[in-house]
């Protein structure tokens, strides 16, 4: 048997360090020998939670199964983990020491299998400088105190060549991206999120790793029907629903209205807005308010909530954030605002999203500048290439090609998450993330936006709204 024992103090409360030490997943943020993670059971962590973690060994790799064999809350938890040469049983115990000072204190015991005992030997040295490395490492995570984003001399590189930039967008550019990530630790107790178009795809996903974060969620959706079964299903992933459903058709402004007089009526802060609502209409259609749907849902409508709950955002004593999810579609068009509304004679369902997509990124840039004051950080992002439901409805040939390289939900959904969760983030405003990088706005100079149209985009969206045919303008 080889027996580690290790002991950290961190800058942090003990909830704070109990939640993200259950969550076994975290281990690869850490622990320098995990190289992947996953959780094996559904539901939230609790005793019988079960993960997979593939660690290095030597030359290869090793698969290891971890249960949660006792968890008692804020004090104490167990894992035993099987893999082919040993197993092993972790004891990690937490000791709040002030409101925002913890003592872990960690005890691995290895057993290895009959026959094996002198290669344990052998390797007794290496495993006890491993477990001091990882607890050294655990430390610095929850340390949390991790430098502003920026983008790596290999990302700018691959974004000045449309090829490389592309691959970016593929599973393999987010594994790619995943070697660089440092630890997201910072939780999310207290803090106010809505969520726009959470009921699948990205949104869903997003959902619930901003409740497993601890958030108080207030999600936004069109469709009553579907309210049930989300809420089912976020129960059943982590334990907690949406503390709020909201209804609203955002396609139309006068919802949109409706939507952020409630949110105004309930008096409750925001700490986070993701505009995550959205979706590729192949056929040319116009809302009941007399606009064409694309750009009535993609572009109006952010504009619209985010400009109404400003009040709601500004003047926090951590900077709210604000996080438009845009589409990698954007860096094909160019932002000229009599375009953004196309006619049915011209219409293309692709070339519309795109354009409406490059406008929000536009839009996200000037509210950056306008609101630095307000301590308000605005940022974009795209997910990439992700399997969505929108996808596989709108772009049925374009999967049919990718398919192999797409990314998961989860994935696509990732940066989104990072934005509104990492402590970092608060320091950078006006730009658009990929794979938790800033990236390049143009792949090519043709898209480039001339000063006077972005000088003209925030009278454009006023004057369009101003125009339209609503029953009651908030």
């Amino acid at each position: 048997m080889i027996t580690l024992t290790e002991t950290i103090e961190v800058p942090r409360s003990v909830a704070s360090c109990f939640r993200y030490v259950a969550d076994f997943r975290t281990t690869v943020e850490w622990d320098a020998t995990a190289l992947e993670a996953s959780k094996l059971t559904p539901g939230p962590i609790d005793e019988g939670s079960r993960f997979s973690v593939r660690c290095k060994a030597g030359r290869g790799h090793l698969d290891l199964t971890y249960e949660i064999t006792e968890l008692t809350p804020w004090q104490c938890l167990i894992l035993e983990g099987r893999g082919r040469w040993f197993t092993v049983k972790d004891v990690i115990t937490f000791e709040s020491l002030a409101d925002d000072l913890t003592r872990i204190h960690y005890v691995a015991e290895f057993t290895f299998r009959t026959g094996l005992q002198r290669l344990a030997k052998r390797l007794e040295p290496g495993f006890k400088k491993m477990g001091r490395a990882s607890l050294k490492g655990l430390a610095r995570a929850l340390t949390d105190d991790n430098p502003p984003p920026e983008a790596s001399r290999d990302t700018q590189k691959r974004d000045g060549r449309l090829t490389t930039a592309l691959t970016c967008f593929t599973r393999y550019g987010y594994r790619r991206g995943q070697n660089t990530w440092r630890p997201m630790t910072a939780d999310m107790t207290g803090k106010h999120v809505v969520l726009t178009g959470a009921n699948a795809g990205l949104g869903f996903a997003t959902a619930v790793s901003m409740l497993e974060a601890g958030a108080a969620l207030t999600v936004v959706i069109r469709d009553p029907a579907k309210a049930v079964a989300m809420q089912h299903a976020l129960k059943a992933e982590t334990g907690r629903e949406a503390d709020h459903v909201e209804l609203a058709d955002l396609s139309l402004l006068a919802e949109v209205s409706a939507l952020c007089e409630r949110l105004h009526a309930r008096g409750q802060s925001i700490d986070v807005l993701i505009n995550n609502a959205g979706a590729l209409f192949n056929d040319y259609a116009e809302t009941a308010e007399g606009i064409e749907r694309s750009a009535a849902l993609l572009l109006l409508s952010p504009w619209k909530l985010t400009e109404s709950l400003l009040p709601l955002l500004q003047d926090h004593a951590r900077a709210a954030r604000v996080i438009n999810v845009v589409s990698g579609g954007m860096y094909t068009q160019k932002l000229r605002c009599d375009e953004l509304i196309m006619t049915a004679d011209k219409y293309n369902g692709s070339v519309a999203y795109a354009r409406a997509k490059r406008a929000l990124t536009v839009l996200t840039e000037l509210w950056a500048e306008a609101w630095a004051e307000h301590n308000i950080a605005v940022n974009s992002m795209h997910p990439g290439w992700a399997d969505t439901p929108g996808v596989q409805t709108a772009l049925p040939g374009f999967r049919r090609v990718t398919k192999r390289v797409l990314r998961s939900p989860a994935e696509g959904a990732d940066t989104i998450v990072w934005l509104a969760r990492a402590t970092e983030a608060d320091h950078v405003s006006g730009k658009l993330f990929l794979d938790r990088e800033p990236r390049t706005t143009h792949l090519r100079n043709r898209t480039q936006e001339r000063p006077e149209e972005r000088a003209r985009l925030l009278d454009w969206l006023a004057e369009t709204y101003s125009g339209l045919n609503l029953n009651d303008k908030g």
